[in-house]
């Protein structure tokens, strides 16, 4: 990586940055869940009620943001390929940045998913531009840790999120729960300055500029003509498998480490404000492991696709996924060692995508690359945002909200093990340089 000059690193970094404050912006609801949603329903924090109108709601609202996230990704990939990637980056950083910072000022429920919904389309467009625009300007033999880099971001907008709430909720808001989550909201401002950061530094990529205008515009529909339709089919799967899991689980991080961190406060006779401090520690003990896993798993994903290829990569981390799920919530477990095996699930679940960033464009020609790229990582949503959405109703049922939450995380673990039936389709593309 030392051999990339100034310009590239800076394409690397604000791309970098564009995909953290992503999903900063898409994961700070998870966080004030459990003071947001009873809060907007007219219910006490901490009730019975409240918590299985968490569970339901936070199922409900992360399903949301994968459908816009969806939409987004597939409209604003092709976007890119017709406009230019820096143009679409900088316009979708905008838009996740403005439809966060609203969630704050939202009056009801109904408001906060409208405001999720704006925030998502922006949050699936920055990918595909961002991971199309990298591709594309790193030099060849340094495209899979150039990818890998990229998705160091993810792992970090989660520790901003995880810091910022821990700070407004658990420290200096923490007597306030009502409306901490409303300051936590504001934040998603941040993002604005990243957009400021590619407007003023980022030229669109030379590959682009050679084929736009001279070919006709892209079109989804060729993604599933005879050549396109093994390459669309691979991705395709692929995501579609690790969207699953990394949605149906880590939606709900927050969740559990509140539901666990209010039985232990219960037993400890905890009065409100210290069970309100264990609670938002144990929120982030759990979030930092996943994250502090995440991290380690994306970067090793560089050795495994360059040394073992793509194909045996993914079945390596979809098998390893399943095994940590199942341990985590199937077996009879203290409260905070459950917390800190969220560290082998991201180092899987969550480790996994830092291959997308270089294996999908690795698919596609330049003049469908962020079409194809966007399409394959983002239809894939669509069929994920039945995860969350499920765990979230199941959960809520039970007489006993947090076991039901456990045993419904439990059966999240044999959805990798189900994508390694996908395995003998995935298009090996370790060796081959990107396609004009």
């Amino acid at each position: 990586m030392l051999s990339l000059n100034r310009y590239q690193w800076t394409v690397l970094f604000a791309a970098w940055l564009g995909w953290g404050f992503d999903i900063f912006d898409s994961l700070l609801f998870n966080f004030v869940a459990p003071n947001c949603v009873p809060t907007l329903l007219g219910l006490t924090i901490g009730s019975p009620e409240a918590k299985e109108a968490t569970l339901q709601w936070t199922g409900i609202l992360t399903s949301l943001l994968l459908l816009g996230w969806a939409a987004g990704g597939i409209l604003f990939g092709k976007i890119a390929d017709q406009i230019g990637r820096t143009k679409t980056l900088l316009f979708t950083i905008i838009l996740y940045a403005v439809g966060t910072a609203s969630c704050a000022f939202a009056p009801n429920i109904w408001v906060l998913a409208l405001c999720r919904l704006v925030a998502s389309l922006g949050i699936g467009g920055e990918w595909a531009a961002g991971a199309t625009m990298v591709a594309e300007v790193v030099p060849e033999n340094k495209r899979v840790e150039a990818g890998a880099i990229l998705y160091t971001a993810a792992p970090a907008g989660l520790l901003l999120a995880t810091f910022l709430n821990l700070q407004v909720a658990g420290v200096f808001l923490k007597s306030s729960p009502e409306t901490s989550w409303r300051y936590v909201f504001l934040f998603g401002l941040i993002p604005a300055a990243a957009a400021l950061f590619v407007r003023l530094f980022l030229k669109e990529p030379e590959r682009w500029q050679q084929v736009a205008g001279k070919q006709k515009p892209p079109a989804i529909a060729e993604l599933f003509e005879r050549q396109n339709l093994p390459l669309t089919l691979s991705g395709f799967l692929m995501a579609v498998t690790a969207l699953l899991t990394w949605w149906s689980s880590s939606a709900f991080i927050p969740v559990v480490a509140t539901g666990l961190a209010a039985s232990e406060a219960a037993l400890r006779g905890l009065a409100k404000p210290e069970t309100q401090g264990l609670i938002e520690n144990w929120k982030a003990i759990a979030s930092n492991s996943f994250n502090l896993g995440g991290l380690i798993g994306t970067l090793l994903t560089v050795p495994a696709a360059k040394y073992l290829g793509r194909r045996t990569m993914f079945a390596l981390y979809f098998l390893l996924s399943g095994a940590a799920l199942l341990v985590t919530f199937g077996l009879e477990l203290p409260p905070e060692v459950r917390l800190y095996l969220y560290f082998p699930i991201g180092l899987t679940v969550f480790g996994v995508f830092g291959s997308f960033t270089y294996y999908l464009p690795e698919l596609f020609p330049t003049r469908l690359r962020a079409t194809g790229a966007g399409f394959c990582y983002n239809v894939g949503r669509i069929v994920a945002a039945g995860g969350p959405f499920l765990v979230g109703y199941i959960a809520s049922q039970g007489a006993n909200s947090l076991q039901s939450a456990l045993s419904t995380l439990f059966w999240v673990g044999f959805v990798p093990l189900v994508g390694l039936l996908f395995i003998p389709l995935v298009i090996e593309t370790r060796g081959q340089v990107l396609a004009d």
